[in-house]
């Protein structure tokens, strides 16, 4: 793994903002998915475009 010293760096600190934006990203995004009822989104007819 990597040490202390990486992530003292400007790449090491960007991995952590990114390791932090995809954990939240996670997060919110299994929250909506929770939330939203399945049914109205359902209902809605496909339509095809020609």
């Amino acid at each position: 793994m990597y040490d202390r010293k990486f992530f003292q760096t400007q790449l090491g600190q960007a991995a952590l903002a990114s390791i932090a934006a995809m954990t939240a990203f996670v997060v919110l995004s299994s929250q909506i998915s929770l939330t939203s009822p399945v049914a109205v989104v359902a209902s809605y007819e496909q339509v095809e475009i020609a």
